[in-house]
């Protein structure tokens, strides 16, 4: 059965809405609105271990891949101007362990107590799968075995109710030996269309997608974030579901859930792991977003993507962290509301 996200957040929940209203009461003091910016990353961090040319694999601690990847406002990493992110979006964790750490890491760069970032995974703890991972070195590849996706939120900014978290969605893939016939062989990339063999049976759980929506404390706005993964296979044959090619054949698509929730959102973003290159900034015009960030984020690839609507400050760098400690470089957008 999957992760029960709204029994696991409600400690989470009812601990961050006390030290939010400690410190931050909801609509009070409000900013000038040249103030008001959403700050928003996204990045598949690779359960902080990357993947070196040699086959050789490095662990990245959580202080250093954040150091790496959080900018000011002229897109430089490590300096004074660097502020407290409110929303990180990320692919490739171990689980509720890892994410809670990472987000616990986060708080402390900026001197907040541990529980000041929330995270939300689409599997508290998925099963292992594969073997090496491409790592030489066993014990690095072990810590790769375990892979989810999460949404690390700022609870000093950002309030969230249970009620406004989605149920997971399953990607959709191109079994292998399958014939793609325009999209017409593609299925749902779960039991019982997922991979043959124990050594890769719960590979699919990866590419399991979350949402939710949460509520600037300072004005009441909403704001609808995603995280996705897709499969390798997306990079080949566009697959979102059973016969279904995606929005704009992307291979994206939307859970029921998570539609709901982005409908009643005025900002909303999604950050994607989409192991497919050339997706327009306009695939997913139809929901009033845009995607930000042209360079390569993966060696000379482009695969990663960071949609948002809502009003994107120019970037210096192009949306793009070009010293990202990952495999994949990260995506950011400062949304100014």
């Amino acid at each position: 059965m999957p992760f029960d996200h709204r029994s696991a957040v409600a400690v989470v929940l009812a601990a961050a809405a006390a030290l939010a209203t400690a410190t931050t009461p909801a609509h009070a003091h409000e900013a000038p609105a040249a103030d008001r910016v959403l700050r928003v990353y996204n990045n598949n961090i690779e359960n902080l271990v990357t993947n070196n040319a040699d086959g050789t694999c490095t662990r990245i601690q959580g202080p250093d891949h954040l150091t790496s990847m959080l900018v000011d406002d002229d897109g430089r990493t490590g300096t004074s101007g660097v502020q407290a992110p409110d929303l990180l979006i990320v692919q490739q964790i171990r689980g509720t362990g890892q994410a809670t750490a990472y987000a616990d890491q986060l708080g402390a760069k900026f001197g907040y107590p541990a529980g000041t970032y929330g995270a939300i995974v689409a599997w508290d703890d998925p099963e292992v799968w594969g073997s090496t991972h491409k790592c030489s070195q066993q014990s690095l590849g072990d810590l790769k075995k375990r892979q989810t996706n999460a949404i690390i939120y700022n609870t000093r900014t950002l309030s969230l109710a249970a009620g406004d978290i989605s149920k997971y969605w399953s990607a959709g893939w191109l079994k292998p030996g399958t014939s793609y016939r325009g999209g017409a062989g593609c299925t749902l990339y779960k039991p019982p269309d997922n991979d043959d063999g124990t050594t890769n049976a719960y590979k699919w759980k990866r590419t399991s997608a979350i949402a939710a929506r949460f509520t600037i404390r300072q004005t009441g706005t909403t704001v609808f974030a995603a995280t996705m993964h897709l499969p390798e296979q997306n990079g080949q044959n566009a697959c979102a579901g059973a016969g279904d090619t995606g929005i704009a054949s992307s291979g994206i698509h939307l859970g029921a859930d998570a539609t709901s929730l982005m409908n009643a959102s005025t900002i909303r973003v999604v950050g994607i792991d989409a192991n497919r290159t050339n997706i327009a900034p306009t695939t997913l015009g139809g929901f009033g977003m845009t995607g930000y960030g042209a360079k390569p984020t993966m060696g000379s690839r482009k695969i990663d993507y960071l949609f948002v609507k809502g009003a994107v400050r120019p970037s210096p760098i192009d949306h793009t962290v070009s010293g990202t400690k990952s495999n994949h470089l990260a995506l950011y957008g400062f949304i100014e509301f």
